[in-house]
């Protein structure tokens, strides 16, 4: 992903075990949460990959570069995770929105969320690492779709429609609490929010979601184990 200090922000320490019962009163209503107790929620993938061939630093919202769709860079990528044993499900152009530390400001990533199947945490780690020096990547975003009790659990996955990427840059860049745990999110195409945080951000990344108009009981809330891996 980003190769900024941006990037590097969301690289905060995993939430310890007791954690998990932050906040989870509320994520119970919502539809994923109540599925998911001691299951892995529906409609969640073994593991999901968020990655960019991008290498610059955008920080202008017009910038031609956040309109491409990145279709070669879909099709290699599948490659690479067949190549590798695994299943290739879904692919979701993203517009990710982040807050770069150095730059004090909101810079923009176009990017691809990839659904996986048939993967191990060994194999999606070095895959992830496969891409990210394909493609100069400081990092690659992985998520482990996880029951909520599984002790590897350490971050959950917010996803929410009726939300844009302006909306996202706003709020993001008038939050400062949220800008800096947080560090950003990204929106599909079609205006659905992608938000991971850590597990012992709950309260704050359930907040933040409110700021950007969420409906909590509209919301899908997926855990698991995330990693940045270089």
């Amino acid at each position: 992903m980003k190769i900024t200090i941006a990037r590097r922000q969301l690289r905060l320490v995993a939430a310890a075990v007791a954690a998990l019962t932050l906040g989870l009163t509320g994520a119970a209503s919502s539809p994923a949460a109540t599925s998911a107790t001691n299951s892995v929620a529906a409609g969640c993938p073994t593991a999901q990959l968020f990655a960019t061939s991008n290498t610059a630093v955008i920080t202008d919202p017009a910038d031609p570069r956040l309109h491409t769709h990145l279709t070669r860079f879909d099709h290699e990528v599948r490659g690479i995770i067949r190549a590798h044993g695994s299943t290739p499900v879904a692919s979701k152009l993203l517009q990710g929105v982040f807050w770069s530390g150095d730059l004090k400001q909101a810079t923009y990533e176009r990017s691809r969320e990839f659904d996986i199947n048939r993967v191990s945490r060994d194999g999606l780690n070095h895959m992830a690492g496969v891409i990210a020096k394909t493609y100069h990547q400081e990092s690659v975003l992985t998520f482990r779709c996880l029951p909520r009790t599984s002790p590897e659990t350490d971050a959950l996955e917010i996803e929410a429609p009726g939300v844009s990427a302006s909306a996202l840059h706003d709020e993001l860049v008038a939050d400062p609490v949220a800008r800096d745990k947080l560090g950003g999110g990204s929106v599909t195409v079609d205006g659905r929010l992608i938000l991971i945080a850590p597990l012992a951000d709950l309260p704050l990344a359930r907040e933040f979601a409110a700021k950007l108009g969420v409906d909590w009981q509209k919301a899908q809330v997926h855990y698991g184990d995330r990693e940045f891996v270089s």
